[in-house]
């Protein structure tokens, strides 16, 4: 997208209500900085509720709101009612993108090749047994995500997981390379594999500089040392996935490679973290597209989205 083609004034919304408020912020930081340089008027709107205000003269909203209320279709209604252009998927894509069960469904029915899994509420127990992963249905970021490898470890992470959702997906752990694909409409980006120290890629280990007493960190590999055929295996099982959720804009899809090189298929993160640590702007940069060629790109791509829509 040319520089005179940016819409004009862009209000980037930051922040949020949710777990991954201090995230959210850093990522709007960046995005904001980006589309200055690219020449367009911005205006930071913090957004702590449902009630923030916009100035009436902005052409379109930059959504960096990760996690609950910015990616899980609450903020894009709000938005579509005040009939304000935004970034990213719509009401329907954000929910399917971001509620787990919702997603396993949408892959299962697709044949996306995906782990084993049932859904609980909370206070019961799974039928499967350990080793499983235990995840709240509706968080971002690993918020809540606990891998129990033995049964006695099973309680207390059913217990930590129920202070964030009521109902719960346990899936069968897979043992093997942590991936994720970044995909910007019909591309996906080069293979990143993430290396975690601690040997689980939480919350920490993903955003070091949010609390760097805990000295996790992950090393990160891009492109990842995959062969050329499985390479593109795993890249069309991520967009696969991608169009399974009826996503069209952009998107990480965090796939596990198996032992045996076998990709599974995990979920689709539709806001993406934008920080100096994330994931996304780094499989970007391996495609040669700049941090701030990478924010045109989603406005360009979230505009194509809205004008096929008004078709």
């Amino acid at each position: 997208m040319k520089k005179e083609n940016l819409p004009k004034k862009i209000a980037v919304l930051k922040g949020g209500p949710g777990s991954e408020r201090k995230v959210s912020l850093a990522t709007a930081a960046g995005v904001s900085k980006a589309l200055r340089s690219l020449g367009s008027d911005v205006v930071d709107v913090d957004v702590r509720d449902e009630k923030f205000e916009l100035p009436k003269d902005v052409d379109l909203a930059f959504i960096t709101i990760h996690g609950t209320f910015g990616e899980d279709g609450t903020l894009q209604k709000i938005l579509e009612d005040r009939a304000v252009p935004y970034t990213g998927e719509g009401i329907e894509g954000s929910r399917n993108a971001f509620d787990k069960i919702l997603s396993k469904e949408k892959f299962v029915a697709a044949k996306v090749v995906t782990p084993e899994s049932e859904v609980i509420d909370a206070g019961q127990r799974p039928k499967m047994s350990a080793p499983l992963v235990v995840k709240p249905a509706r968080q971002g970021s690993t918020v809540g995500i606990v891998i129990v490898k033995n049964e006695t470890e099973l309680d207390a992470a059913l217990k930590e997981a129920s202070k964030f959702d009521s109902k719960l997906l346990i899936e069968k752990f897979v043992s093997g390379r942590e991936l994720t694909i970044g995909i910007l409409g019909d591309q996906a980006l080069p293979i990143l594999e993430i290396i975690p120290k601690g040997g689980f890629y939480d919350f920490n280990t993903k955003y070091p500089f949010l609390n760097p007493q805990a000295g996790a960190s992950a090393q990160h590999v891009c492109p990842a040392k995959i062969d050329r055929a499985l390479t593109k295996k795993i890249q069309e099982l991520a967009l696969q996935a991608f169009r399974a959720l009826g996503l069209e804009v952009y998107a990480r899809v965090d796939v596990l490679l198996s032992e045996e090189d076998q990709p599974f298929v995990l979920e689709a993160n539709t806001i993406p973290g934008m920080t100096e640590a994330s994931l996304l702007p780094e499989a970007a940069a391996a495609a040669g597209i700049s941090y701030s060629e990478l924010c045109a790109r989603i406005i360009e791509l979230s505009r194509a989205k809205r004008e096929r829509g008004a078709q």
